[in-house]
C-alpha cells in the first residue's frame, strides 16, 4: 500500500515542486498563456480522447453529472450556513468552499489513481464545476451572472462530441485519436507545474481563519462526497472519484476571482496556501482509504 501510494502522490508533488522551484528562482513563466492552452487545448483533447476510449456508459456519466451538482449544492448550502454564523463575509469565501481544485490536483490524482475510467469520471465532474463557476460562482463573487461565458468552454464540445461518438455506437478516426491523444498528454504536467508556480505567488494571510476554513473545505468535500454517493448508489471506482475531487484544496482560481471583484483577494490567496499544504499531508490517508 504505501508503495502504491508514493508511486500516485509522489508525481504529483514532484511536478508541483518543480514549478515552485521555477517560479522563485526567478525564471519567467507566463501563467496566462500556459493557462490558455492548458484549457483551451489540451483539456478539451484530454477529454474527448478518454471518454471516447474509456467506453463509458452514458447513464455512468449522467450519474456523475448529478453526483457533481448535488455535491456542490451541499458545499453551498453547508458552507453558507457555517460562514454566517462565524460572521466571515459570503462573497468572499463561499466561492472557495464551493469550488476545490478539481482541475490541476483532481485530474492527475484520479488517472494515477485509478486508471483511465477513473480519469474519465474525474473529467465529468471538472465539467460540471468549471460550468457551475463561471455562472454561481462569478455571480457569487460579481453580482452578476455571465451565461455567454458557457460558449466559450471548449471543454464542453468536447464533452458533446463524445457523447455524440458514444451513443451513436461510432467509431472516431484513428487521426483524430492520436491527434487528440498527444495533445491531451501534456495537460497533467503543465497543470500540476502551474499549480507550483501560482502557489510560490501567493501569500498566507489571517493564518487562524484560513486554516479553520481549509479543515472545513476538507469537511465539506469528505461528507458532501460520502454523503452524495451512498444516496446515488454509485459503485465503488465511481464513488471514489467523488469523494476524491470533492475533498480537494480550495481552487487557486477563487483567488483570481477574488482579485478582480475585490472581495478579500489576500486572505483567499492564505487560504488556497493553507489548503493545499494540508491537502498534500491529508492526501495519502484519503487515497489509501479509497483505493
Amino acid at each position: 500500500m504505501f508503495e502504491t501510494l508514493v508511486t500516485i502522490i509522489a508525481p504529483v508533488l514532484i511536478c508541483a515542486a518543480i514549478g515552485y522551484a521555477w517560479a522563485k528562482s526567478g525564471r519567467r513563466y507566463d501563467v496566462e498563456i500556459v493557462t490558455v492552452l492548458a484549457t483551451s487545448i489540451s483539456l478539451p483533447a484530454l477529454v474527448f480522447t478518454t471518454l471516447v476510449e474509456t467506453q463509458i456508459e452514458i447513464a455512468a456519466l449522467g450519474k456523475m453529472v448529478a453526483a457533481a451538482v448535488a455535491a456542490t449544492g451541499l458545499f453551498g448550502a453547508v458552507g453558507a450556513a457555517v460562514l454566517k454564523l462565524a460572521r466571515i463575509p459570503l462573497r468572499s469565501f463561499l466561492p472557495a468552499m464551493m469550488f476545490p481544485n478539481v482541475g490541476n490536483m483532481g485530474l492527475p490524482l484520479a488517472a494515477l489513481g485509478f486508471g483511465e475510467a477513473g480519469l474519465a469520471l474525474a473529467i465529468v465532474f471538472f465539467a460540471v464545476s468549471v460550468v457551475l463557476q463561471i455562472t454561481i460562482g462569478v455571480a457569487l463573487a460579481a453580482g452578476t451572472v455571465s451565461p455567454r461565458a458557457l460558449v466559450r468552454i471548449p471543454a464542453l464540445y468536447a464533452v458533446a462530441g463524445a457523447i455524440v461518438i458514444l451513443a451513436g455506437g461510432l467509431e472516431a478516426p484513428a487521426w483524430l485519436l492520436n491527434t487528440t491523444r498527444i495533445l491531451g498528454g501534456m495537460l497533467v504536467p503543465l497543470m500540476l507545474i502551474t499549480l507550483g508556480v501560482s502557489l510560490a505567488g501567493l501569500k498566507v494571510g489571517n493564518l487562524g481563519r484560513g486554516l479553520g476554513l481549509a479543515l472545513l473545505r476538507f469537511a465539506l468535500g469528505i461528507g458532501a462526497g460520502l454523503g452524495v454517493g451512498y444516496a446515488l448508489g454509485l459503485e465503488d471506482t465511481a464513488r471514489a472519484i467523488l469523494i476524491l475531487q470533492a475533498a480537494m484544496p480550495v481552487a487557486v482560481i477563487n483567488f483570481l476571482f477574488a482579485q478582480r471583484y475585490g472581495t478579500d483577494p489576500a486572505e483567499v490567496a492564505g487560504l488556497v496556501v493553507i489548503s493545499t499544504l494540508f491537502g498534500f499531508a491529508t492526501l495519502p490517508f484519503l487515497i489509501g482509504a479509497l483505493l
